[in-house]
C-alpha cells in the first residue's frame, strides 16, 4: 500500500521530505518508472531533470542511480526547467523523462513528474501500470546497468525553438525594446527567461535569480505572493512583469501600473497571438475563467472544455486538432512547439501580443469583461457524489451541464464546478460571476448541497 503521507495523482507523486517522501521512496518509483519506460519499446534512454529545489541535489543523485540499476541510459539535463525536459524526451526520442520537481508547492516538498515518450505527462493508465511496479521492481545484472551523458544544451534549444515561431515576430519585439521586471523566485526560470527576453531585445529588471530553491515567498505565483514584483514594476517603469513557479510551466502577469492581473489573464492574451490568422479550437480546463473565452470568441476561436489536469488539456487538444490551450493557471500550450505548459513560450506571446496591440497591458484587460472567481473546499461527503450533482442539476435547470470531470454548470456570464480533489479527500467547489454577489452565491448553494448530503 503506498504511504498515505505521499500525494499520487496522474502528473507523479510528491510529498514533504522526510515525511512519507524518502531517497527509499524516491529510488524505488524513480527505478520503477525506468523499469516500465524501456520495457514499452527499443528506447533505453531516459531524460532527467530537476529544479531547484534545496533537496534536488540529493533527489538528483538518487534518480539517476536508481534509473541505471534498472538498465536505463540516462540523459542529465541537470536544473532545468519542466516543458524544457518534456521537449529534450522528444528531441532524443527517448522512452520517458523524469522531473524532480513539486512545481508551485512549499520548499519542505519534493516530487517525481513522469513524462511518456511523447513528452505528455502519464496518463492515469498508464500510470496505473507504472506504480504496479514498485513493490518489485525488476533490477539487472552488473552487465546490464544503464549509463549516464549529460545535455547542455537542451536550453538553449528550448529557446530557439520559441524564437523561431512564425507567430513571434522577433525583429517587432526587440524594436520595442521593453523593459520587463521578472520574478524567478529562485527557481529553475532564472536559467531560461532572463536569456530569452535578452534575445527580444529587452532591458531586464531581475529579482530572486539565485537558483537554490530558497524560496523568499510562497512559490505559487498567484496574485497575493507577487508584491515584490508589483514593486520592482513600479520602481522600474517596467512595461510588463512576469513570475514563474520554480519549474517554469506558470507564468503570471504584472500589468505597468503594478497591478497583478490573475493567471487567466496569461492564457486569454497568449491565444489571441496563437489563433491570429488561423482560427481554430483552443481547449482549456472546466475550472478556466471566461475571460479565455471572450478572448478566443474576439479571434475567431471556439473552446473546448478538458478534465482539470495538463495531461487531460493535452489529450484533449490532440484529440480536437486545436491549435491552442492551456490551464487558467497561467499554463499556456502551443502544439506547434509541444504538448506542454511552457512559460518561456507565454513570455514570448505576451510581449507579442504587447506589439500587436500597440497600447499597454493595463489598456488590453481594461478592454475585456471583468469576472471574479472564488474558490472553496469541503469534506467529501460519504454519500456518492453524483446525488449532489443530480441535486444541483435539478436545481439549475437552464444551466449547460458538462460532466467530464465532476459536474460543471454554465450560464453565459458565470459558472459553478463542483468536483472531488484527485489528491486530497474534499470536494472544491469554484465559481465565477461577473460580480462576487454573484460567484458566491454559486459557491454557497454548492456547499450548502454538500452539507445536506454528509449528514
Amino acid at each position: 500500500m503506498p504511504d498515505p503521507r505521499l500525494m499520487i495523482s496522474v502528473s507523479g507523486i510528491r510529498g514533504r521530505v522526510g515525511f512519507g517522501l524518502t531517497p527509499e521512496v524516491f529510488a524505488r518509483y524513480a527505478a520503477a518508472f525506468g523499469a516500465w519506460a524501456i520495457s514499452k519499446g527499443s528506447a533505453k534512454a531516459v531524460v532527467l531533470g530537476r529544479d531547484s529545489r534545496v533537496t534536488g541535489p540529493l533527489f538528483h543523485q538518487v534518480a539517476r542511480a536508481a534509473l541505471e540499476s534498472v538498465g536505463a541510459d540516462v540523459i542529465d539535463l541537470g536544473i532545468t526547467t519542466t516543458p524544457t525536459l518534456q521537449m529534450a524526451v522528444e528531441h532524443h526520442h527517448a522512452a520517458g523523462g523524469l522531473g524532480i520537481t513539486a512545481s508551485h508547492n512549499p520548499i519542505e516538498w519534493n516530487a517525481l513528474k513522469f513524462i511518456g515518450p511523447d513528452g505528455l505527462f502519464l496518463s492515469a493508465a498508464a500510470g496505473s501500470e507504472m506504480r504496479a511496479l514498485v513493490d518489485e521492481v525488476p533490477y539487472v545484472t552488473y552487465d546490464l546497468l544503464g549509463a549516464t551523458k549529460f545535455d547542455t544544451d537542451a536550453v538553449a534549444r528550448h529557446i530557439d525553438a520559441v524564437l523561431a515561431l512564425p507567430m513571434i515576430d522577433v525583429g517587432a519585439i526587440r524594436a520595442r525594446r521593453f523593459r520587463v521586471a521578472y520574478d524567478a523566485c529562485r527557481g529553475a526560470g532564472a536559467i531560461i527567461i532572463p536569456r530569452l527576453l535578452d534575445l527580444l531585445g529587452c532591458d531586464v529588471e531581475a529579482i530572486e535569480l539565485e537558483t537554490d530553491g530558497r524560496f523568499p515567498r510562497s512559490p505559487e505565483p498567484i496574485a497575493e505572493n507577487l508584491g515584490p514584483l508589483c514593486a520592482l514594476v513600479r520602481s522600474s517603469r517596467a512595461d510588463i512583469g512576469f513570475a514563474t513557479d520554480p519549474d517554469v510551466d506558470r507564468l503570471a502577469l504584472v500589468d505597468e501600473t503594478g497591478r497583478a492581473i490573475g493567471e487567466d489573464y496569461t492564457l486569454a492574451l497568449a491565444a489571441r497571438v496563437a489563433l491570429k490568422g488561423r482560427p481554430g479550437v483552443v481547449v482549456t480546463n472546466l475550472s478556466t475563467s471566461l475571460v479565455v473565452d471572450d478572448q478566443v470568441t474576439r479571434a475567431g476561436g471556439t473552446v473546448q472544455r478538458a478534465p482539470v489536469g495538463e495531461v487531460n488539456v493535452a489529450l484533449a487538444m490532440r484529440a480536437a486538432n486545436a491549435v491552442f490551450g492551456g490551464e487558467g493557471n497561467g499554463g499556456v500550450i502551443l502544439p506547434d512547439l509541444h504538448l506542454g505548459r511552457d512559460a518561456p513560450l507565454g513570455v514570448a506571446l505576451l510581449l507579442q501580443m504587447l506589439v500587436d496591440a500597440g497600447e499597454s497591458l493595463s489598456a488590453v484587460v481594461a478592454r475585456s469583461p471583468r469576472y471574479t472567481i472564488i474558490k472553496d473546499k469541503l469534506d467529501r461527503p460519504e454519500a456518492p457524489l453524483d446525488a449532489v450533482y443530480d441535486a444541483l442539476k435539478a436545481a439549475f435547470p437552464d444551466a449547460a451541464a458538462d460532466t467530464k470531470d465532476g459536474l460543471r454548470l454554465g450560464w453565459k456570464d458565470r459558472w459553478v464546478h463542483v468536483r472531488p480533489s484527485g489528491t486530497e479527500h474534499i470536494v472544491r467547489v469554484i465559481a465565477e460571476g461577473p460580480t462576487v454577489e454573484a460567484a458566491r452565491a454559486l459557491v454557497d448553494r454548492g456547499r450548502a448541497l454538500l452539507a445536506q448530503f454528509a449528514r
